[in-house]
Protein backbone atom coordinates (compact mmCIF):
# COMPACT_ATOMS: atom_id res chain seq x y z
CA UNK A 1 0.00 0.00 0.00
CA UNK A 2 0.78 3.27 -0.94
CA UNK A 3 0.57 6.59 0.88
CA UNK A 4 -2.05 8.25 -0.60
CA UNK A 5 -1.23 11.30 -1.93
CA UNK A 6 -3.40 13.65 0.46
CA UNK A 7 -1.68 12.38 3.67
CA UNK A 8 -0.11 15.24 5.33
CA UNK A 9 3.12 14.65 7.42
CA UNK A 10 2.21 14.65 11.13
CA UNK A 11 5.79 13.47 12.57
CA UNK A 12 9.00 13.22 11.08
CA UNK A 13 11.95 11.35 12.42
CA UNK A 14 15.24 10.07 11.42
CA UNK A 15 13.96 6.35 10.50
CA UNK A 16 9.87 6.95 11.01
CA UNK A 17 7.93 9.13 9.57
CA UNK A 18 4.00 9.49 10.46
CA UNK A 19 1.19 10.46 7.67
CA UNK A 20 -2.88 11.17 8.54
CA UNK A 21 -5.22 11.90 5.78
CA UNK A 22 -9.45 10.96 6.13
CA UNK A 23 -10.39 8.58 4.71
CA UNK A 24 -14.14 8.09 3.71
CA UNK A 25 -16.19 4.90 5.39
CA UNK A 26 -18.62 2.76 3.91
CA UNK A 27 -21.32 5.06 5.13
CA UNK A 28 -20.28 7.84 4.04
CA UNK A 29 -19.01 9.33 7.11
CA UNK A 30 -14.96 10.22 7.17
CA UNK A 31 -12.35 8.68 9.46
CA UNK A 32 -8.91 9.71 10.08
CA UNK A 33 -6.13 7.25 8.98
CA UNK A 34 -2.55 6.87 9.85
CA UNK A 35 -0.03 4.91 8.53
CA UNK A 36 3.78 5.02 9.33
CA UNK A 37 6.60 5.20 6.72
CA UNK A 38 9.85 3.80 7.30
CA UNK A 39 13.13 4.83 5.84
CA UNK A 40 14.45 3.29 2.62
CA UNK A 41 16.47 0.03 3.01
CA UNK A 42 18.45 -2.33 1.06
CA UNK A 43 19.68 -6.08 1.48
CA UNK A 44 21.86 -7.63 -0.27
CA UNK A 45 22.75 -11.73 -0.95
CA UNK A 46 26.44 -11.50 -1.89
CA UNK A 47 28.14 -14.47 -3.01
CA UNK A 48 32.08 -15.48 -3.01
CA UNK A 49 32.93 -18.33 -4.83
CA UNK A 50 29.92 -20.73 -4.14
CA UNK A 51 29.20 -19.34 -0.90
CA UNK A 52 26.78 -16.62 0.23
CA UNK A 53 28.03 -13.67 2.76
CA UNK A 54 26.33 -13.73 5.80
CA UNK A 55 26.82 -11.53 9.31
CA UNK A 56 26.90 -12.03 12.58
CA UNK A 57 25.34 -8.71 13.65
CA UNK A 58 25.58 -6.77 17.42
CA UNK A 59 24.00 -3.59 18.27
CA UNK A 60 23.95 -1.71 21.75
CA UNK A 61 19.93 -2.27 21.94
CA UNK A 62 20.17 -5.69 20.75
CA UNK A 63 21.96 -8.94 21.22
CA UNK A 64 23.50 -10.98 18.44
CA UNK A 65 21.42 -11.92 15.52
CA UNK A 66 22.50 -13.18 11.95
CA UNK A 67 21.48 -11.02 8.80
CA UNK A 68 22.48 -9.92 5.15
CA UNK A 69 24.74 -7.20 4.67
CA UNK A 70 22.56 -4.14 3.88
CA UNK A 71 21.36 -0.81 5.86
CA UNK A 72 19.41 2.31 5.34
CA UNK A 73 19.48 4.35 1.63
CA UNK A 74 21.20 7.74 2.52
CA UNK A 75 19.08 10.67 1.19
CA UNK A 76 19.54 11.07 -2.69
CA UNK A 77 21.12 7.96 -3.03
CA UNK A 78 20.11 5.19 -5.90
CA UNK A 79 19.47 1.70 -4.00
CA UNK A 80 22.05 -0.11 -6.73
CA UNK A 81 24.59 2.58 -4.76
CA UNK A 82 23.35 1.97 -1.23
CA UNK A 83 23.71 -1.71 -1.59
CA UNK A 84 27.31 -1.25 -2.78
CA UNK A 85 28.14 1.09 -0.07
CA UNK A 86 26.60 -1.20 2.19
CA UNK A 87 28.34 -4.66 1.24
CA UNK A 88 31.77 -2.59 1.09
CA UNK A 89 31.46 -1.10 4.71
CA UNK A 90 30.00 -3.79 6.46
CA UNK A 91 32.19 -6.42 4.70
CA UNK A 92 35.05 -5.26 3.16
CA UNK A 93 33.82 -6.96 0.00
CA UNK A 94 33.12 -5.39 -3.37
CA UNK A 95 31.33 -7.18 -6.61
CA UNK A 96 31.77 -7.06 -9.94
CA UNK A 97 27.98 -7.47 -10.74
CA UNK A 98 25.37 -6.80 -9.06
CA UNK A 99 20.96 -6.60 -9.97
CA UNK A 100 17.53 -6.08 -8.08
CA UNK A 101 16.79 -9.49 -7.36
CA UNK A 102 12.92 -8.20 -5.72
CA UNK A 103 11.52 -5.42 -4.11
CA UNK A 104 8.67 -4.89 -1.72
CA UNK A 105 6.98 -2.04 0.18
CA UNK A 106 4.94 -3.21 3.31
CA UNK A 107 1.88 -4.21 4.18
CA UNK A 108 -1.17 -2.58 6.29
CA UNK A 109 -0.37 0.40 7.48
CA UNK A 110 3.45 0.42 7.40
CA UNK A 111 5.12 1.63 4.19
CA UNK A 112 8.83 0.34 4.17
CA UNK A 113 10.92 0.16 0.94
CA UNK A 114 13.08 -2.58 0.41
CA UNK A 115 15.36 -3.39 -1.98
CA UNK A 116 17.03 -6.98 -2.07
CA UNK A 117 19.80 -7.26 -4.62
CA UNK A 118 22.31 -10.37 -5.54
CA UNK A 119 25.54 -9.25 -5.96
CA UNK A 120 27.75 -11.85 -7.42
CA UNK A 121 31.70 -12.56 -7.53
CA UNK A 122 32.57 -10.44 -4.67
CA UNK A 123 35.82 -9.86 -3.43
CA UNK A 124 37.62 -9.00 -0.50
CA UNK A 125 39.19 -5.82 -1.12
CA UNK A 126 39.79 -3.79 2.03
CA UNK A 127 38.47 -3.40 5.84
CA UNK A 128 35.41 -2.69 7.70
CA UNK A 129 33.79 -0.06 8.05
CA UNK A 130 31.35 0.00 10.77
CA UNK A 131 29.35 2.49 12.14
CA UNK A 132 30.00 2.93 15.60
CA UNK A 133 26.91 0.83 16.91
CA UNK A 134 27.41 -1.69 14.73
CA UNK A 135 29.76 -5.52 15.74
CA UNK A 136 29.66 -7.40 12.67
CA UNK A 137 31.37 -10.44 12.29
CA UNK A 138 31.55 -11.58 8.65
CA UNK A 139 30.57 -15.28 7.48
CA UNK A 140 30.44 -17.38 4.03
CA UNK A 141 27.90 -20.52 4.00
CA UNK A 142 27.08 -22.87 2.07
CA UNK A 143 23.79 -22.49 0.24
CA UNK A 144 21.76 -24.92 2.33
CA UNK A 145 23.62 -23.24 5.77
CA UNK A 146 22.21 -20.33 3.97
CA UNK A 147 18.23 -21.44 3.83
CA UNK A 148 18.27 -22.63 7.08
CA UNK A 149 18.85 -19.35 8.16
CA UNK A 150 15.22 -18.40 7.75
CA UNK A 151 14.51 -20.66 10.72
CA UNK A 152 16.06 -18.41 12.94
CA UNK A 153 13.30 -16.13 14.18
CA UNK A 154 16.57 -13.44 14.53
CA UNK A 155 17.66 -13.31 11.23
CA UNK A 156 16.97 -9.69 10.22
CA UNK A 157 15.81 -10.17 6.24
CA UNK A 158 13.03 -9.00 4.03
CA UNK A 159 10.13 -11.38 4.80
CA UNK A 160 9.74 -11.51 1.39
CA UNK A 161 12.87 -13.08 1.04
CA UNK A 162 12.37 -15.37 4.28
CA UNK A 163 9.49 -16.57 2.77
CA UNK A 164 11.00 -17.67 -0.23
CA UNK A 165 13.78 -19.10 1.38
CA UNK A 166 11.35 -21.86 3.24
CA UNK A 167 9.44 -22.41 -0.11
CA UNK A 168 13.30 -23.00 -1.17
CA UNK A 169 13.50 -25.80 2.18
CA UNK A 170 10.07 -27.30 0.86
CA UNK A 171 10.41 -27.19 -2.77
CA UNK A 172 13.36 -28.83 -4.38
CA UNK A 173 12.31 -27.30 -8.01
CA UNK A 174 12.09 -24.06 -6.11
CA UNK A 175 15.46 -24.63 -4.19
CA UNK A 176 17.22 -25.18 -7.51
CA UNK A 177 15.80 -22.48 -9.10
CA UNK A 178 17.08 -20.45 -6.45
CA UNK A 179 20.21 -21.78 -6.36
CA UNK A 180 20.58 -20.97 -10.18
CA UNK A 181 19.44 -17.32 -10.11
CA UNK A 182 22.09 -16.89 -7.14
CA UNK A 183 24.85 -18.57 -8.47
CA UNK A 184 24.34 -18.33 -12.03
Amino acid sequence: MQIPKEAKKVFSGYIFNIWHWQQEMFDGSFETFEMIERRAVVDIIATVGNKIITLEQEQPARKKYPALPGGMIDKGELPINSAKRELREETGYNCKNIELLDEDTGKGKQYFHQSIFLAKDCIKEGMQHLDKGEKITVKLVSYDEFLQLCRDPQFAAPYKLIFKMYECLLDRNKKEDFRKKIFG
